[in-house]
C-alpha cells in the first residue's frame, strides 16, 4: 500500500490543525519565545519540520493539562523546574476542586432547603430546618445573613436560637415588632440626650431578656450546648478567606443611624453588660444592630 504524500517541512495552517491549535497561538508561542522562528520558504512564509512539531505537541500537551505559558517556557529550560510548576498546578486545580465541591453542596442546600435560607451555612440550616414554612421572616434571613459575616456560622447559628423562639411566641414577636418600630423613629430629629432613648434601651434589655428565658425554657440552649461541643472539637474547619474581627465588620457595615440610635444602641449594650453580669441574660447570643 503506497504511503500518502510526506512533505518535509509544513505551513502554519498544517502545523496548527495537526497540533490542534490556532496559527494566532504559534504565532503567540514564536513572539514569547516558547517555539523558534523557523525557516521561511521562497514565498517567505514559515515552514515547519518535524523537530517543530514536537516541540509544539509538547507545548500543546502542557498547555492542556494546565501549565502556564511560563511555566512551559521554564520547564523547555530546565526539567527540573516543570516539577515545581506541577506542584503548584496541582494545589492550584485541588483548591478549585474544593471550591467547586462547596458549589456543589450549595446547590444542594438551596434545592433541598430553598432560597434564601438554604444561602446561609449548614450549620444556620440546620438549626431552622424545622419551622414551618413563612415562620421565618425575609428580615430575619437578613439578620442572619449579616451576622454570619460579622460573627460566622457559629454566631449565626446561635442566633438562629433567637429566631426559632420568636416564631413559636406570639407575644415576643408583638413585642420585637413594636421595638424595632420604636427604634426606627429615633432619627436625626431625636437627640442623643432624650429621655425617651434611656428608655427605650431598657425596654430592649428587658425583651433580650425575656428571650434569653424562653430559649432556656424551650431547651434550644442544650443544642447549642452540643454545638458548641461539637465546635470545640474540630478547630480550623471554617477556614478559608481571612476573616475581619467582628468588630472590623461592624465598622464597615453601613445602617444609617442617627446619633440618638447610635446612643441608643451603646446603652443597649451596657445594660445587657449589666445584666450578664447579674446572670440574667446569655451572654452568648449575638446581636447585631
Amino acid at each position: 500500500m503506497p504511503l500518502p504524500a510526506i512533505p518535509r517541512r509544513v505551513k502554519i495552517g498544517d502545523a496548527a490543525a495537526f497540533a490542534g491549535t490556532t496559527p494566532r497561538a504559534i504565532r503567540h508561542y514564536h513572539a514569547i519565545g516558547l517555539l523558534p522562528e523557523p525557516e521561511r520558504g521562497s514565498d517567505d512564509r514559515r515552514r515547519y519540520g518535524y523537530d517543530d512539531m514536537v516541540r509544539l505537541l509538547w507545548i500543546r500537551a502542557m498547555a492542556d493539562a494546565g501549565v502556564s505559558l511560563d511555566d512551559v517556557r521554564a520547564a523547555f529550560e530546565d526539567t527540573s523546574g516543570i516539577e515545581r510548576s506541577l506542584a503548584r498546578l496541582e494545589e492550584s486545580l485541588a483548591s478549585k476542586a474544593a471550591a467547586v465541591e462547596a458549589q456543589r453542596a450549595a446547590v444542594h442546600r438551596l434545592r433541598e432547603v430553598g432560597s434564601p435560607l438554604g444561602l446561609l451555612s449548614p450549620l444556620v440550616t440546620g438549626r431552622l430546618r424545622g419551622l414551618p414554612p413563612g415562620a421565618l421572616r425575609s428580615g430575619d434571613l437578613d439578620t442572619l445573613l449579616v451576622t454570619e459575616r460579622v460573627f460566622g456560622p457559629l454566631g449565626a447559628a446561635v442566633q438562629a436560637d433567637r429566631f426559632i423562639v420568636l416564631a413559636t411566641h406570639p407575644e415576643l414577636r408583638a413585642e420585637e415588632d413594636r421595638l424595632t418600630e420604636a427604634e426606627a423613629a429615633l432619627d436625626d430629629t431625636v437627640s442623643p440626650d432624650d429621655p425617651r432613648v434611656e428608655d427605650l434601651a431598657a425596654q430592649r434589655c428587658a425583651h433580650e431578656t425575656a428571650l434569653a428565658a424562653a430559649i432556656e425554657a424551650s431547651g434550644l440552649e442544650e443544642a447549642l450546648d452540643a454545638l458548641l461541643d461539637q465546635e470545640d472539637e474540630h478547630p480550623g474547619e471554617e477556614e478559608g478567606e481571612p476573616r475581619m474581627s467582628p468588630m472590623e465588620a461592624i465598622g464597615k457595615m453601613p445602617y444609617d443611624f442617627s446619633p440618638a440610635r447610635v446612643r441608643y444602641e451603646e446603652r443597649v449594650l451596657a445594660l445587657l453588660h449589666s445584666a450578664d453580669q447579674d446572670g440574667d441574660t446569655d451572654p452568648r447570643t449575638p446581636r447585631t444592630c
